[in-house]
Order: structure tokens, then C-alpha cells, then sequence
């Protein structure tokens, strides 16, 4: 009987033993869990800081950051001229590309040619404007086909070339449009690609920024891509000479909110490069 007794009572010791290990670690699992669970919660809070966030669009880019009153399409050309061939080059261009600006039955402007002086050596720039976007471009594309002296011309100047590639651009709101500028003038090409998804954020933040940099004129024209590299900004400015750029530039900063502009649009960029470049004697930016 006292057997029975105590052998009961020793299993009842080692039962209630066994729930008090279960329990403690029952007790030490939630802890962890919940410890896990607030560490991930800071983990979420703290990257949420870095992770940008994309509002949902319901227009494209084109409509809601480029002119309204006008169907101006831009294209960009990049020519990457053999090294010696740079000065026959410039006067081949020279003796053809004025023909078509000046020919009305053309709908396309030569905004500007130039060659880079510093940045990518040994090439040559041309911007074009068509007015009436794309069919005009079409347009265009179609008489030069049966342009006896511009198939020549293209010919000749395949010659001179290491590579080429070209951009259509459409041009922001909130630029002026590039018009004919008396020289001598250089001017600064700099591009930026964007991260894709912050166009528009680039857009609010420069129709702001401009007029920060309007002091001296130096705002040309301002472009985004439409087709070619995409989410690509090409900003146009021109300067008396490079020291004027330095003095221009440095002035901005003096500017109460130019700073944040560049704090919070720095963020946006992939890569971007500058190219100063001098424009030929038949350029209308001058």
C-alpha cells in the first residue's frame, strides 16, 4: 500500500516536472516568436525608409510632362567621328544639312550642331525639331529617301563614322523652347538616366528647380526620351565661356532651396555624364 502510494506519488512529480520543462519551453518559443516578429517589424519600418515608393499612373509620361500647346518631337543624333576625318566631316555638314533646315517643304528645324570639346572626344551633336511630331518626322524621312543630295550625303558621312545612335525626345513644360542664340556661346549637355519609375518625381522637382538657374539665360532646353535609351533627361544650357559655367553654377547654391532640389533629385540618377560642346559655324544656337 505505502508502495503504491509513493510510486504514485513519484509519477505525479515527474508529470508535473515534465509540464513545467513543456511549459518553459512553450514560454521561451513565444518570446522568441515574438521577439522575431518585432525585430522584423523594424527591420519592414527601417527599410521602408530607403524603398521608394511609385504612385500608379493613370496617364503616360508624355502627356503629363510634356507641352500641351504644341506637337514639337525632337530627335538627338550622336555621331562618333573617326579622328581624322573630323574636319571633312564638319564641312560635309556644313554644305548640306542648312538645304533642309531653310527648305520649307521639310517640317523640321536644326535647333543645333555642335562638336564635343570635353567629354566624349571626336563627335559630333545635332538636335532637330519636328513640328507635328510624329507624322512630321514620317514625313520627313520619306522626301530625304528621294533626296538625291542628302543619299549622297549619307553615304559619304557613313565613311567618316565610328558609330552613331539617335533619340527621340519629347521636351518638358517647363523649359523654354530652344530659339536661335547669337555667340560666341559654349554649351553644356548633361545627361541623366533616370531610375525607371521617377520621371514624374524628376519632373516636379526641376519644375521648381529652373528657376534657380535662370539668372544668366543659361537654360536652353530641357528633353525626356521617348524612344532610344528610355528614362533618359537631357538638359541643355549655355554659357559665355567655362568660367562662367563655374560662376553660374556656384551662384545657384546661394539659393535658398537649391539644395534640397539636388538632395532629393540625386537620388533618382543611374548615371549621368556632361559634355561641353562648341557649335559650328551653321548651328542656330550659336
Amino acid at each position: 500500500m505505502a508502495t503504491r502510494v509513493l510510486q504514485n506519488v513519484g509519477r505525479g512529480l515527474s508529470q508535473a516536472r515534465s509540464k513545467v520543462h513543456s511549459g518553459g519551453q512553450l514560454l521561451l518559443t513565444a518570446r522568441g516568436l515574438s521577439a522575431s516578429n518585432h525585430k522584423n517589424r523594424e527591420d519592414s519600418w527601417f527599410k521602408s525608409l530607403f524603398v521608394r515608393k511609385v504612385d500608379p499612373r493613370k496617364d503616360a509620361h508624355s502627356h503629363l510632362l510634356a507641352k500641351k500647346e504644341d506637337s514639337n518631337l525632337y530627335k538627338i543624333q550622336f555621331h562618333n567621328v573617326k579622328p581624322e576625318c573630323l574636319d571633312a566631316y564638319n564641312k560635309l555638314c556644313e554644305n548640306v544639312l542648312p538645304s533642309i533646315h531653310s527648305d520649307p517643304h521639310y517640317p523640321c528645324e536644326l535647333v543645333g550642331t555642335w562638336n564635343t570639346w570635353y567629354g566624349e572626344q571626336d563627335q559630333a551633336v545635332h538636335l532637330w525639331r519636328y513640328r507635328g511630331g510624329y507624322p512630321a518626322l514620317t514625313e520627313v524621312m520619306n522626301k530625304l529617301r528621294m533626296n538625291k543630295e542628302f543619299m549622297e550625303y549619307r553615304n559619304e558621312r557613313g565613311k567618316m563614322l565610328l558609330s552613331r545612335r539617335n533619340q527621340l525626345l519629347l521636351e518638358f513644360s517647363f523649359w523654354n523652347e530652344p530659339l536661335p542664340r547669337k555667340g560666341p556661346l559654349i554649351y553644356e549637355l548633361r545627361s541623366y538616366q533616370l531610375r525607371p519609375g521617377t520621371m514624374i518625381e524628376w519632373g516636379n522637382y526641376w519644375a521648381r528647380a529652373i528657376r534657380y538657374r535662370q539668372q544668366n539665360e543659361e537654360a536652353v532646353g530641357g528633353f525626356f526620351s521617348q524612344i532610344g535609351s528610355l528614362y533618359m533627361v537631357h538638359h541643355l544650357w549655355a554659357y559665355k565661356d567655362l568660367q562662367s559655367r563655374e560662376d553660374t553654377r556656384n551662384s545657384a547654391w546661394q539659393m535658398e532651396g537649391w539644395d534640397e532640389v539636388v538632395y532629393y533629385t540625386v537620388p533618382l540618377i543611374q548615371h549621368m555624364e556632361s559634355r561641353i560642346m562648341i557649335p559650328l559655324k551653321i548651328s542656330p544656337l550659336k
